[in-house]
Formats: structure tokens, C-alpha cells, sequence
């Protein structure tokens, strides 16, 4: 499972002309599904990213969680973070989920979330969103699940 994290001041998520997700203060998370992930991995990612300091304290040092901050979190399915450039023009994504096995993990991730008591808003998986953000810092973090042994 990988995450490109944008710590937001907002961000919201358009879709022929209506939004149809929005936050303030948080995150804005584009996840991608791979082949090989499990629950195990969705969990570890909810976890991580909830629990990450990446929010100034009164010190301006980053040392708060988005749970610590009260913060939102605005979760966009992104299969592209799987696309492999190495070779050729255009992108490969065979190490993408198809959505039969990545739409029940995107969802238990949007859960995993709200389950934790984090505002939590949503595009809508395999749409084209138009993804608006105001990013704060800005902070931009790539996460990645542990490799499986």
C-alpha cells in the first residue's frame, strides 16, 4: 500500500462540478491498492497515519498527529501510485488492485479512519476527480506498508 500525504490547511475533492468531499485542517491522503495488500496493511497505514507528528506545536517543531490536532482527512483512491515508468512511454499498473480487491480495502481504510474518530471525507473511486488543496508547509510525505517477508 502506498500514500502521498499532504498535510492541508483544505482540500476538497470536485466531480462534474459538485463537491463532493471537503476538509479543513488535516490531511489529504491519495491512496494506492496493490496486487499483494491485505488488511494487514490497510490497518498499518490507518494507524500510521493517524499517530505520524507531522503538525507544529506551540514551538513550531512537528510534533503533533492529525488525532492530537483534532484534524480531518480527505482519502482519494489513486491506482496511478502504482504505475511503473521504468520502461518504455507509458506507464505500467500491473502491480495496481483491480477494483474488485481494491475497493473493499479503500473502503476499510476510509473506516479504519472514522472508526478512530477522525472527520473523515471521500472522492469516489474510479471517478475523475478534480482534487483542490491548500497545502500547509508544505508537508509531503510518501508512505509506504512494510515489505511482506
Amino acid at each position: 500500500m502506498r500514500a502521498v500525504v499532504q498535510r492541508v490547511k483544505q482540500a476538497s475533492v470536485t466531480i462534474d462540478g459538485d463537491v463532493v468531499g471537503k476538509i479543513g485542517k488535516g490531511i489529504l491522503v491519495l491512496l494506492g491498492v496493490s496486487v499483494d495488500d491485505t488488511e494487514a496493511e490497510v490497518d498499518w497505514m490507518v494507524k500510521k497515519l493517524i499517530e505520524m507528528r507531522i503538525f507544529n506545536d506551540a514551538d513550531g517543531k512537528m510534533n503533533l498527529s492529525l488525532e492530537e490536532v483534532g484534524g480531518a482527512a480527505l482519502v482519494v483512491s489513486q491506482f496511478t501510485l502504482f504505475g511503473d515508468c521504468r520502461k518504455g512511454r507509458r506507464p505500467s499498473y500491473i502491480h495496481a488492485a483491480r477494483p474488485e480487491t481494491a475497493i473493499p480495502l479503500y473502503e476499510r481504510c476510509v473506516q479504519g479512519f472514522k472508526d478512530a474518530g477522525i472527520e473523515t471525507a471521500t472522492g469516489r473511486f474510479g471517478a475523475m476527480m478534480d482534487v483542490s488543496l491548500i497545502n500547509d508547509g508544505p508537508v509531503t510525505l510518501i508512505v509506504e506498508s512494510p515489505a511482506k517477508n
